[in-house]
């Protein structure tokens, strides 16, 4: 968990940096665009609300039908292909995708939305298929194999993103 955090920061506080410092060479004027920043703290606004939302749905998701017995918060035990997971591996992924996104549409920094965030995006499915697919299999073993064999990683489809933004009711505690 830690590492996967300090991961995180590193991204975020690297684009942030790294695409000043490439704005100031690419776009030099772009900083004075007070429309420019409108625009794009908005639409940063609505990826991360999105991005708050899916993330909220999928954790629910696992925690509703991913846990059994006494196990350690945000951990799971069974292998969940209910809900949004019956259509996608990946959903909480596919929702941090627009986390990068959303924090260089926010900052207003055309390098970091073009260059970086797709740079970043791109590490984070590297990381799927050779951190988390790994462990998934570890973990949960053939089932996994053959759920993985059944389910596609992501799903765009209208029907799986309506699945993804879909409140899941919290379990209550037993």
């Amino acid at each position: 968990m830690i590492p996967r955090l300090i991961i995180w920061i590193i991204m975020i506080l690297g684009g942030i940096i790294g695409g000043y410092h490439i704005d100031t060479i690419l776009f030099p004027n772009i900083h004075n665009s007070y429309f420019f920043h409108i625009i794009s703290f908005i639409v940063g606004t609505i990826f991360f609300y999105l991005t708050i939302q899916i993330s909220k749905n999928t954790g629910r998701t696992l925690a509703k039908y991913g846990r059994k017995g006494n196990i350690k918060r945000m951990e799971t035990n069974i292998l969940v292909t209910k809900g949004i997971y019956k259509y996608m591996r990946h959903p909480m992924h596919l929702g941090l995708f627009l986390f990068p996104l959303s924090i260089a549409f926010i900052v207003g920094s055309p390098s970091f939305i073009l260059i970086i965030a797709p740079i970043e995006i791109s590490f984070m499915l590297i990381m799927i298929k050779l951190w988390e697919e790994p462990e998934a299999i570890r973990k949960f073993g053939k089932d996994y194999i053959n759920y993985k064999k059944q389910t596609p990683a992501f799903c765009l489809k209208i029907e799986c993103l309506k699945e993804l933004l879909k409140p899941v009711v919290k379990e209550k505690n037993k």
